[in-house]
């Protein structure tokens, strides 16, 4: 299964979102064609309701804790309530960081 799939299924069971971009960047970056090692997750859901920014980022982690251990290099996390995603962020997503590369020689 790609790692994509993998990414969202397990975030759309764990979450329940009502807006869900998983987002492979993975050509931005100095990696084989085809990669699937670096991803940008927008996420809207009520389960963020009260919490702070690295308490959403550390479920997301928990969540996905298989595929950070070995397929992913990096993950991008955009993390909101419906309110906040409808006040600030549905036509204006943040990009991703630059990659500073793993692999340089």
């Amino acid at each position: 299964m790609l790692v994509e799939t993998t990414i969202e299924q397990k975030l759309l069971s764990a979450f329940e979102p009502s807006h869900l971009e998983v987002i492979n960047e993975s050509h931005q970056h100095n990696v084989p064609q085809g990669s699937e090692s670096h991803f940008k997750v927008v996420i809207v859901s009520d389960k963020f309701s009260g919490e702070r920014l690295i308490k959403r980022h550390r479920a997301i982690n928990s969540v996905l804790a298989e595929e950070l251990s070995d397929k992913i290099h990096a993950l991008a996390l955009h993390t909101y309530t419906k309110q906040e995603w409808q006040n600030y962020y549905a036509d204006n997503v943040p990009g991703s960081p630059r990659c500073l590369g793993g692999s340089t020689v």
